[in-house]
């Protein structure tokens, strides 16, 4: 009888113990998947641009293909633009940097030999034809930009130039992306296309005389450019220009006898200029334009084309109210 309860029990020992084997197993089967989950996952490439409307053409273009930082962030001013230590370091990670160019960042070839940058440094003004600034032969105090204007993005015309600029960089640094990138570009300069188009149905039958705007400084001469417009500003290309008393002073002449109604500040400049020549011309500041920078996340001007957008929108308002004053 022993014997035969010994034999029952051997019989049943495998069958109990076999569960805790096999969950055993699980668990190890687990905690290896984990372990090569996480030894696989490879980081992004960096890309970093060096102000946020750069930025954001890039996270346009390349989807979530790579990691983008900007150096100068969203409403701030790249004239005055002032690098910290956590700045080279970016640089340093980096695998590629996008650049406007044409002087621009002034402030760029010391903080890239600074970094110890090694990868790849794209200007995205490659190609563009660049306008001359108005100021190019007057002195402005601590800025020097040539005697070209760097501000080419506010030309819908150059918005394809500076995207397949980013097209090609992106590509050399992810090749086997690059179909990715090219279908999203395409979709990017359909959205462009349309916006100039819209713009110039508001714009083109406006009269001449109706289409003057006082801003800040010299940003939107590309824009002008386009869509005939002409810019007013107290300062120079830069926002660390200082205009004379005298240079004040025709502007406000200036503005008198053409009646211009189409006075705005910009979201990264001081307006109390702006506002001071308001009041001594009887005129109202008709509110924002952005020049050199983005919004915040979530606000109206948080991407190039809502930039874009809102600017236009804006300015065709602007001077239809120059058109009834005239």
């Amino acid at each position: 009888m022993k014997r035969f309860l010994v034999f029952l029990l051997f019989l049943a020992t495998p069958i109990l113990a076999k569960p805790l084997v096999v969950q055993n197993v699980n668990i190890l089967e687990d905690s290896v998947k984990e372990i090569a989950g996480d030894e696989v996952e490879v980081a992004k490439p960096l890309v970093v641009t060096s102000f946020s409307i750069l930025g954001d053409m890039v996270k346009e273009i390349a989807g979530d293909k790579v990691e983008v930082k900007s150096l100068v962030e969203p409403n701030q001013d790249p004239h005055v633009f002032e690098p910290r230590p956590q700045h080279a370091k970016d640089l340093a990670r980096a695998d590629l940097v996008v650049v406007n160019g044409l002087g621009f960042e002034g402030w760029l070839d010391r903080l890239i030999s600074a970094s110890g940058f090694q990868g790849d440094l794209l200007v995205a003004t490659t190609g563009v034809t660049p306008l001359m600034h108005a100021h190019h032969h007057t002195h402005h105090a601590h800025h020097d930009h040539g005697v070209f204007d760097p501000h080419a993005w506010h030309s819908l015309k150059n918005a394809p130039i500076y995207i397949d600029n980013i097209v090609e960089g992106l590509s050399r640094l992810v090749p086997e992306e690059a179909s990715f990138f090219k279908a999203r570009a395409a979709a990017y300069k359909k959205e462009v296309e349309v916006l100039e188009a819209q713009t110039h149905e508001e714009l083109d039958h406006l009269p001449v005389e109706s289409k003057k705007v006082l801003t800040n400084h010299e940003a939107f001469g590309y824009l002008g450019h386009d869509f005939q417009i002409v810019f007013y500003s107290p300062l120079g290309i830069s926002t660390e220009s200082e205009p004379s008393a005298k240079a004040v002073a025709t502007l406000i002449d200036r503005i008198k006898k053409d009646k211009i109604q189409a006075v705005f500040v910009e979201n990264i400049s001081n307006s109390r200029l702006v506002e001071r020549i308001a009041e001594e011309t009887g005129t109202q500041v008709g509110g924002i334009l952005y020049s050199d920078a983005l919004d915040v996340p979530g606000t109206q001007a948080d991407t190039y084309l809502k930039m874009m957008r809102f600017n236009l929108n804006s300015l065709v308002k602007a001077m239809r109210k120059n058109a009834e004053v005239k």
